[in-house]
């Protein structure tokens, strides 16, 4: 009687401790911090750029972002593509500091894929996208800009520190293109290369 009296309370204490303590968490369940990330990202980011290819007039722009980012499928793999993908928005203004122009506003859609390593906070990125936005053209100038509606496509590529959680540093290269494609002759476009600095935080 004793025994099976015993036996019924270690059951009800071993019923409490898996209820009340938690459990182990599966060894096949991934960390947050990998491939399991928080769903949403909001990113301010600033680059300084530099023409190239742009005759006759040398640009220097300064890049600012607000970029906003969703988690858009997961790549389960053994190699070096093991990470998942973003769709991104981003909001664009960009004084000029030198040329032709003096500002460009637009926005920017996009992918971005996230190279996880496992147990590393370095996550290796590139993003590519296009969008539109306006500039204060001077077509009058030689070498300026036809027309204010301009396109722009952007790629970047770098690395981010994850801080936690909710924190990341991000640093890269970033290339920009704009040009109103070809609506107005001559359509100089600008090609613009330059390093990019961000903090990012997930939620």
């Amino acid at each position: 009687m004793k025994t099976l009296r015993a036996s019924v309370v270690f059951a009800f204490l071993l019923a409490c401790l898996q209820a009340f303590g938690g459990t182990e968490r599966p060894s096949a369940e991934l960390p947050p911090t990998e491939l399991n990330p928080r769903s949403f990202e909001f990113a301010v980011e600033s680059g300084y750029l530099f023409g190239a290819i742009n005759p006759p007039t040398d640009y220097q722009i300064g890049a600012e972002f607000l970029t906003a980012r969703i988690r858009w499928g997961v790549v389960r793999s053994d190699t070096w593509l093991r990470g998942y993908h973003q769709f991104y928005v981003s909001a664009i203004a960009e004084p000029i500091f030198r040329g032709i122009e003096n500002h460009y506003f637009g926005f920017n859609l996009g992918m971005r894929y996230n190279f996880v390593r496992s147990g590393s906070r370095l996550v290796p990125y590139i993003s590519g996208g296009v969008g539109a936005g306006w500039i204060d053209s001077h077509p009058e100038v030689p070498g300026g800009q036809g027309q204010d509606f301009t396109f722009n496509i952007l790629s970047a590529a770098g690395v981010s520190f994850e801080l936690n959680d909710h924190w990341k540093l991000n640093a890269g290269v970033l290339y920009e293109h704009l040009s109103n494609a070809g609506q107005t002759d001559p359509n100089p476009s600008l090609n613009l290369f330059g390093p990019q600095l961000g903090v990012t935080c997930s939620f």
